[in-house]
This record gives structure tokens, sequence and C-alpha cells, in this order.
């Protein structure tokens, strides 16, 4: 059975398709928090006094975990910013300890 170039073509896209879609599913060893975040948010946790690098870290971990201050309405205003302190607080249980 002979296949026309074009159902070739087709049959070897499928397929680069499908060896994509499998090794996406695959789960991969990735960091949210950087040593700096862990540092920074473990020395708030401990009751550090605040200082404006620490501030900068714990924002830039909470719009990492999908919280976005820019908004100047935000009807879903404090779940949105709640649920991202819960993905942080996630993370570093996970990556800083």
């Amino acid at each position: 059975m002979k296949h026309s170039p074009i159902s070739r073509l087709i049959l070897s896209t499928l397929a680069l398709a499908l060896a994509g879609c499998a090794a996406g599913s695959m789960q991969q060893a990735t960091t949210h928090l950087s040593p700096t975040q862990c540092r920074d948010l473990a020395e708030l946790r401990n009751n550090a006094p605040p200082t404006p690098q620490r501030n900068r870290s714990e924002l830039a971990a909470l719009r990492q975990a999908g919280y976005d201050p820019s908004r100047w309405y935000d009807p879903y205003y404090p779940d949105d910013l709640q649920a991202a302190q819960r993905q942080v607080d996630r993370w570093f249980q996970t990556e800083c300890r």
C-alpha cells in the first residue's frame, strides 16, 4: 500500500504532535521560588522587620502565583490575594525547607 507524500506528511506531523503531548504530560522538576525569595519569606515568617527588598520579594512571589495588584478594580479581592498567598505557602513548604 503506497502513501502519497501529503499523507506521509500528515502522519509524520501527527506522530510529532502526539510525542509532544506525551512529553508535555511528564512532570518537570521546576522551582517557583528563588533562593532569595525563600530567604526573604523565611525572614518575614520569623517576624524579621520588613524591608523594601523583602516586600519586593514577597510581591514577586505573589505575582508568580497569579495575583495582580495593578488592577484598579478587582471584584475578586481579597479572595485572589488569599489564593496566591496559599500557593506561595505551598511552594515555600516544598521548595524552601
